[in-house]
């Protein structure tokens, strides 16, 4: 399924990420975040895609957070409280200009939010398969 490869291979390049070199470079640090930040639009695309082929009609339409919501709720998910954080990370990191705010988001990418991404895509193959 293409929405799944390509949530995949956005997680492989984001992964690949050199988080040492993000402590000295600003540009490298912006260039994490903003792959972060596809990541986590192709994620939720593919969570889309993989249960409207299980036919959860509410999946037709949706905003991103009513989608995480329901892969929540469909099991799906496994951690909403992460999802949502991420949700809400992503939404702000437009608007992260102090050195503070970036170094927690970077931090957050490696330690949180690429494990959740992780544990989704694995999810998300196993259901291809089952389905």
């Amino acid at each position: 399924m293409k929405k799944l490869d390509n949530f995949i291979n956005s997680l492989d390049v984001l992964k690949g990420a050199d988080f040492e070199r993000a402590n000295e470079n600003e540009i490298y640090r912006t260039g994490i975040i903003g792959q972060f930040s596809l990541t986590f639009e192709l994620a939720w695309k593919a969570l889309q895609a993989v249960l409207r082929l299980h036919g959860v009609a509410e999946a037709e339409t949706g905003s991103p957070r009513e989608i995480l919501q329901l892969g929540y709720k469909c099991g799906f998910l496994n951690n909403s409280a992460v999802w949502l954080a991420m949700l809400k990370k992503r939404n702000a990191s437009v608007h992260i200009y102090d050195e503070e705010s970036i170094d927690e988001l970077i931090l957050l990418i490696r330690g949180s939010f690429i494990p959740a991404f992780d544990a989704l895509a694995e999810t998300l193959k196993n259901k291809l398969i089952a389905e």
